[in-house]
């Protein structure tokens, strides 16, 4: 293959990436943890946490996992937004030579019970604030082993008890719940588990770059969620696939482990978890944002320190730009904007580079590739419009459907190569064989075309997954689940542009009771789909569009037809 996309390197950029030189993803953390024990690690809520504490934590948990005498391939399910105790967890998890399973925090009952399910997990650590949802359907799932964990458990005694205080009891934030006990099954909680574990010896794991380190969940083709299988291999090698990227603007900082890391996104997507880990990689430091959608928080904390890596969604870039204190924050050491997740749009860009005078930088990527894919280069002065130049070790191939690689300039599928791509789909031998061309090239979905400088741009999705603000929500899930409302006889779902989300979700539903209203379908999907799989448009029909053998034609609803 001709990698034109390789004369488009910034200088000293690899070609290539080595994840052979660590033997699993825990010996990079293990080599971080003892390089950067007196740096710090993260803030939240302007309490600081060090490289040495998140060692520390990690051991004593790890060693309490062990003592549960899990099996090698245990599946650990952790339920955490971005608190410090995420981190933790993940590397206990890791070193401890399991495998991780993220999980949306505000997930609905139906949703964590099919993911719980279909991972086997049998341990799970969640913040006691969902644990209302866990307790709804433990009992139909794997799992043995609860750990509770509570906001305040990390950042410090007194401002940490104070802040679990008014969680629980100021703000009510924290539903009653029971967790039944039968069967064996344990209730611990984070700070018990941390310190019963720190009386115990912690091994580390067998691990090596061909075991799992995480199942990813991600939207599925049948109307439920499937989990990508990510090996050590694939994230080390994403890991470094980002520093060789990010370093020629990261590089300015100097030593680059002073640079101060926005975590935002939640670290559960993908995007923001391989980000966090190579901040971790580098010795930098994070700045946890538990709650991105208070706005107004959001900036105070940008104002309280230099920042140099923001990477974002259009939509969370967007709504930065509308507070009105946000052009008062210091831009001055913001070395990358990094979007990624769903479509960058010009105007948000345009608007951006002329607050910040940092130019947004638009990447892609997706679960199966440990968000790594495709970047505009970090030197880049101006929005480009495209997805950019495939990273080291990474090959684009624009195939048709037979799986010919196409000419510079032809409109074909995107297919990805490289050591950062999942080995397939877990338990799913027909999705696995299907993913993937007879060459060993993933299939994407994405229709695009690849210039002479090997830069892409997407056109069009061949799939019909809807993107919601950086979320992917296949259509099958929602039409099976709002079939399932009383009085709807058929429906359809499909995305629309939305100037804030990207797309919103709309359905057309056709109706059997006459008394069914929108309010009664908005309440049903509330009760059983996560927040942004929730459509925005509710619309009811006497009549779907179908092809001559019954097949719903999503594209003529999406055209207005």
């Amino acid at each position: 293959m001709n990698k034109v996309w390789l004369n488009s390197y910034p200088p000293g950029v690899p070609h290539e990436v080595r994840p052979e030189q660590y033997p699993s993803l825990g010996a990079l953390l293990d080599e971080s943890f003892r390089k950067n024990a007196d740096r710090p690690f993260c803030v939240c809520m302007e309490h600081w946490t060090s490289y040495a504490e998140l060692h520390q934590h990690s051991d004593a948990l790890g060693a309490w996992l062990q003592a549960l005498k899990l099996p090698a391939d245990a599946r650990v399910a952790i339920m955490l937004p971005n608190i410090p105790q995420f981190s933790v967890t993940m590397a206990a998890v890791l070193r401890s030579g399991y495998t991780c399973v993220n999980v949306n925090p505000l997930y609905t009952a139906r949703e964590l019970k099919h993911q719980l399910k279909d991972s086997g997990a049998t341990v799970i650590v969640v913040l006691e604030n969902f644990a209302h949802t866990l307790a709804e359907v433990i009992d139909d799932t794997p799992i043995q082993h609860v750990v509770l964990a509570s906001m305040g458990d990390l950042l410090g005694f007194w401002y940490g008890r104070w802040l679990t205080f008014a969680v629980r009891h100021l703000a009510k934030m924290v539903p009653a719940f029971k967790l039944p006990l039968s069967n064996g099954r344990t209730v611990t909680r984070f700070k018990q588990a941390l310190a019963i574990g720190a009386a115990l010896p912690f091994k580390a794991g067998n691990s090596s770059l061909d075991s799992i380190a995480f199942l990813q969940y991600t939207g599925g083709t049948t109307g439920l969620s499937k989990g990508a299988v990510l090996t050590h291999r694939n994230i080390v090698a994403a890991i470094l696939q980002a520093e060789a990227w990010f370093t020629p603007a990261l590089g300015k900082v100097g030593d680059i482990r002073e640079t101060n890391n926005i975590a935002a996104l939640p670290l559960y997507h993908i995007f923001a978890l391989t980000l966090s880990l190579l901040a971790i990689r580098g010795g930098a430091h994070m700045t946890l944002i538990p709650n991105p959608r208070d706005i107004g928080k959001f900036v105070e904390v940008l104002k309280k320190r230099p920042f140099h890596m923001l990477p974002a969604v259009n939509t969370l870039f967007n709504a930065l730009l509308q507070h009105p204190q946000f052009k008062n924050v210091d831009f001055s050491h913001l070395c990358v904007s990094q979007a990624g997740g769903m479509a960058a749009s010009k105007g948000t860009a345009q608007h951006w580079l002329e607050v910040t005078g940092s130019p947004m930088i638009e990447g892609w990527g997706m679960s199966e590739t440990c968000a790594i894919g495709t970047n505009n280069p970090v030197t880049s002065q101006a929005f480009t419009g495209t997805i950019g130049l495939p990273l080291p070790g990474i090959q684009i191939a624009i195939k048709n459907e037979a799986g010919d690689t196409l000419d510079i300039g032809a409109s074909g599928e995107i297919c990805i190569k490289g050591p950062n791509v999942m080995t397939g789909y877990y338990r799913q031998p027909e999705e696995t064989a299907n993913a993937f061309t007879p060459d060993g090239f993933m299939r994407t979905g994405d229709i695009g075309i690849m210039n002479e400088h090997g830069f892409t741009t997407i056109v069009d999705r061949k799939k019909d997954m809807i993107l919601v603000s950086g979320f992917n929500v296949f259509p099958n899930e929602l039409e099976n689940v709002i079939s399932l409302c009383p009085g709807v006889v058929e429906c359809a779902a499909v995305g629309v542009p939305d100037e804030k989300q990207g797309e919103a979700i709309k359905v057309f539903v056709i109706k059997e009771a006459p008394t069914l209203t929108e309010e009664d379908v908005a309440s049903f999907c509330h009760d059983n789909l996560t927040g942004y799989k929730r459509p925005k448009y509710i619309e009811f029909r006497d009549e779907l569009p179908k092809s001559n053998v019954g097949k719903i034609l999503r594209r003529e609803l999406r055209s207005g037809k």
